[in-house]
């Protein structure tokens, strides 16, 4: 079964969003989303200073298996991106709500988090999928 952390906000598409204490938002992919792509070998992340709308795509991330666009959560402007991933996307795989994050926004308008699906709402699509 795949960790869907509480404190987390998620999108349909598969991305998390996670509002820190100094109002930014950390955006990853979740669990669920890296186990169906299997391996990582690559990840597109958006540059910094792009502004983002909510649905908008940021990126791509790519598996073995397969390439999937990366969705933004909500709105607003990457303000730093995992720079890490570009020499080690694997790390997706191993660790995607902590070291895999893919980028980090200061939001437009922090209400549009309460548009995302919670943990429970998030497992319960999953599990229809």
């Amino acid at each position: 079964m795949s960790q869907t952390p509480s404190e987390l906000k998620y999108a349909s598409s598969h991305e998390w969003a996670r509002l820190e204490e100094d109002g930014t938002v950390t955006v990853g992919i979740t669990d669920h989303a890296q186990e169906a792509l299997g391996d990582v070998v690559f990840v597109e992340l958006p540059d910094v200073g792009t502004s983002l709308a909510a649905a908008d795509e940021a990126g791509v991330v790519e598996s073995v298996k397969a390439a999937s666009d990366i969705y933004a959560p909500i709105g607003g402007e990457v303000i730093a991106i995992n720079e890490q991933l570009e020499d080690e996307p694997e790390t997706v795989n191993s660790d995607p709500y902590n070291d895999g994050w893919f980028y980090k926004l200061q939001p437009s308008d922090t209400s549009e988090l309460d548009a995302l699906l919670s943990a429970q709402d998030y497992q319960q699509q999953c599990e229809e999928e």
